[in-house]
C-alpha cells in the first residue's frame, strides 16, 4: 500500500537517549535486471522472486523495533519492499520523492555494460560531483535532495524511528554525506537489494552513521528498549 555486496557490519551499542532520531535507509530488493540495466525512474519495473524474498527478510529484522514512520520512494520497486514491513507494523507507506532514485536522463534503461565502454563512465566512477546525466540530475544535486528529504523526515519525527525505503546511488550519497565523506568518493560505498544502513541523528551533534550495507542481524539492538 502506497501512499555485488559486501559483509554486513555489525551495530555499535544502541542509541539510548529518547532525543535521538533513528533513520532506517533500505535499498529496494532485487528486480529482473538489477546489475545489468540502469533502470533510473522508469515506472513499471518490479521485485523479482529473490526481491520479494529480501522484501520479508527486512520486515524480519524490524522486529522488536518500535518503527514510528515508513516512507517510500514512489516507483514499484521500492514500494513492493516496504509493503511486508508496513503489514507487520499496521503502519501506511507514505510516498516521498525524496528517496527517488537519481534521474539517469537519456541513461535510463541503458545496459551497463554499454555504459561502462563510454569515456563518460570513468566520471561517473571517480569524479561524480563533476557529472551531471544527459537531459537529467547531478550527482550534487542527488545529494542535496535525498539529505533535506531525511532532514525533514528526521524533524517531523523526531526522537522516533524512521524506515526509509530508497535506491543504491541515493542511499550511498546519503551515508557518504553523514560519514563526511566527500562525494567524489561515494562509489566506494557498496549498497546492496535489500540492505539496511541506519543513521543516528541527535540535535547539536553530527550524525552517528551505526551500520552500512547490512542484509542479516536483527535491528532491534540499534534502538535501547
Amino acid at each position: 500500500m502506497l501512499m555485488n555486496a559486501s559483509a554486513p557490519s555489525a551495530p555499535p551499542d544502541a542509541p539510548s537517549t529518547a532525543d535521538t532520531t533513528l533513520l532506517l535507509l533500505v535499498r529496494h530488493g532485487e528486480t529482473p535486471t538489477t546489475g545489468t540495466v540502469l533502470p533510473g525512474r522508469a515506472p513499471g519495473l518490479h521485485l523479482s522472486d529473490r526481491g520479494r524474498v529480501q522484501a520479508e527478510r527486512v520486515a524480519d529484522r524490524l522486529a522488536g523495533l518500535s518503527v514510528n514512520a515508513i516512507y517510500s520512494s514512489p516507483l514499484e520497486r521500492a514500494s513492493e519492499t516496504a509493503e511486508p514491513a508496513a503489514a507487520r507494523t499496521g503502519l501506511a507507506v507514505n510516498r516521498d520523492d525524496g528517496l527517488l532514485e537519481c534521474d539517469f536522463g537519456d541513461w535510463t534503461g541503458a545496459a551497463i555494460a554499454d555504459l561502462a565502454a563510454l569515456p563518460e563512465w570513468q566520471t561517473v566512477q571517480h569524479s561524480p560531483s563533476e557529472f551531471r546525466f544527459p537531459n537529467g540530475e547531478s550527482f550534487p544535486e542527488m545529494q542535496a535532495r535525498i539529505v533535506g528529504a531525511l532532514q525533514a523526515l528526521r524533524t517531523d519525527h523526531a526522537g522516533g524511528v524512521v524506515v526509509c525505503f530508497s535506491h543504491a546511488d541515493p542511499i550511498k550519497a546519503a551515508v557518504a554525506h553523514a560519514l563526511g565523506t566527500p562525494l567524489d568518493l561515494f562509489q566506494r560505498i557498496v549498497i546492496s537489494p535489500g540492505s539496511v544502513s541506519a543513521i543516528a541523528f541527535v540535535d547539536g551533534q553530527d550524525p552517528a552513521v551505526l551500520m552500512v550495507n547490512s542484509t542479516s542481524e536483527p535491528l532491534s539492538g540499534l534502538r535501547a528498549q
